[in-house]
């Protein structure tokens, strides 16, 4: 069964199925009862009409012989009296039940009849004292077949000034026919309707989610072919899926492009690290075959910058694997004084206590740490680090140099792993171009920024802004 209805055709038709048939159902059972409460209401109208014309018939003085019952197939009429004695009944009524008489049966016998006064029969008024003031349901026996009718009652004085009973009934059989005849067109039609909900919610649903499945099976051919530059195929209308496919392409595009990034990171991590590795082997393999030319200093710088770059590397696969920061509070004037301390081309210009910073102490010092090198590494003669709170919102720390400034359109390039300027390229002076990288990445985990520019006397000016703790 889940199987069978593991699908959103599937269960989108059983569900529309379901809700029609419930539909159907209420619908029909209100029709049904809504014609036989109809037929009935008409029922007890014809009933009413027979009862009040027999029952002013017998108010105007009218002999029960000569009452001129109606047929009792149609309207059949049992007038009784008080003791619950037949004294007229429709010819070929054989048995009436429902209408709460003691006498069932009506007598054969001839009842006692009233004196006809003409006088009294001209001063009645015909239906003057015949007010129905009962209504029933029941049976009636004529001619040896039983069928239900509606009865109405009322009561009336006749000749003899007694009161007397009429009944009279209306046949049900029409209100049984019509209803036997919707109900059966119904139960013939209800299977044929439900099939059409079924087939055409089936249909329906599937053209549109057709174009998911277009976007589930390119996914899976991406995902067996692994070439992220494959897009799914957006469609033209402007619905949940047709984002669900754009949202899809964007999700595609950054995954190229994190890929690509890893790839390219890879690569260039790999190639810094052959050199001084082969630089290293070579001066080790040299000492081992002549140990007075081995090169002591140069094997301990070459292993220092292996040491460097690994932790660069180390900290910016860390960060990649989204590493949140520590939440502890920072006093960025303290911790640019410390950084700068022991460099004498830095001057600290700080603002009064109160710049703190949530986040990791250590992080943000290896922030400002690779600001000053990038600084001292491209200044003149100085480096000037200011540290102040904007309002009650963030904290900038400027680094500005007085060297040659950054290139405006590479100002942004710089920020790139790997990426090392032209004046920059020696590995020796310029690093593995991996500090500004580190310095914007930690900046952004910190909820801040890291921007270039120019200083206003020339040279390079690095904008760091943090959210104020």
């Amino acid at each position: 069964m889940t199987r069978l209805f593991g699908s959103v055709r599937a269960r989108a038709a059983l569900a529309a199925t379901l809700v029609v048939a419930v539909a159907l159902l209420a619908a029909g059972a209100a029709v049904l009862l809504s014609l036989r409460g109809n037929l009935e209401s008409r029922a007890d109208a014809e009933a009413d009409a027979v009862a009040r014309q027999i029952a002013s018939r017998i108010a105007a003085r009218t002999p029960y012989a000569d009452l001129d019952l109606p047929d009792g197939d149609d309207n059949p009429v049992q007038v009784v009296d008080e003791d619950g004695r037949v004294l007229a009944v429709s010819e070929g009524l054989e048995a009436v039940s429902g209408t709460g008489t003691s006498g069932v049966t009506p007598l054969h016998s001839p009842a006692p009849e009233p004196e006809h006064d003409d006088e009294a029969a001209e001063a009645a008024e015909p239906g003057e004292l015949a007010e129905i003031d009962w209504h029933g349901r029941g049976t009636a026996t004529v001619d040896g077949e039983r069928q239900a009718y509606r009865f109405a009652g009322a009561e009336v004085t006749d000749a003899r000034d007694e009161t007397v009973r009429v009944y009279a009934g209306a046949s049900l059989a029409a209100q049984q026919d019509a209803v036997r005849t919707a109900s059966g067109v119904m139960l013939a039609g209800f299977p044929l309707l439900l099939a059409v909900v079924a087939s055409v919610t089936w249909l329906v649903t599937r053209r549109a989610l057709r174009p998911v499945e277009d976007i589930r099976r390119e996914m899976a051919e991406i995902t067996a072919s692994a070439d992220l530059t494959r897009r799914v195929p957006e469609p033209g209308t402007h619905d949940e899926i047709a984002r669900l496919a754009r949202t899809t392409n964007e999700t595609l595009a950054a995954l190229e492009t994190s890929v690509e990034r890893q790839r390219r990171f890879v690569a260039d991590a790999s190639h810094e690290l052959r050199s001084p590795i082969a630089s290293l082997r070579t001066q080790l393999e040299v000492a081992a075959a002549h140990p007075t030319l081995l090169d002591l200093d140069g094997a301990v710088e070459d292993t220092v910058r292996l040491q460097r770059l690994a932790a660069d590397l180390l900290l910016l696969a860390r960060l990649d694997a989204g590493e949140r920061p520590a939440d502890a509070r920072v006093d960025l004037p303290a911790l640019a004084r410390e950084e700068a301390a022991g460099r004498p081309m830095v001057t600290v210009e700080a603002g009064p206590a109160g710049a703190e910073v949530a986040g990791s102490r250590g992080q943000l010092g290896r922030v400002l740490a690779n600001l000053l090198d990038n600084a001292e590494r491209h200044a003149r003669s100085a480096v000037t680090v200011t540290v102040r709170r904007d309002g009650d919102r963030a904290v900038v720390v400027r680094v500005a140099d007085d060297g040659d400034g950054v290139p405006e359109a590479d100002r942004e390039r710089i920020f790139e792993r790997f990426v090392r300027l032209d004046d920059a390229r020696s590995r020796d002076e310029g690093g593995a171009g991996l500090g500004l990288a580190i310095a914007r990445d930690v900046a952004v985990r910190h909820g801040g920024t890291l921007t270039a520019g120019a200083a206003p006397g020339g040279g390079a000016l690095f904008e760091l802004r943090l959210p104020l703790a």
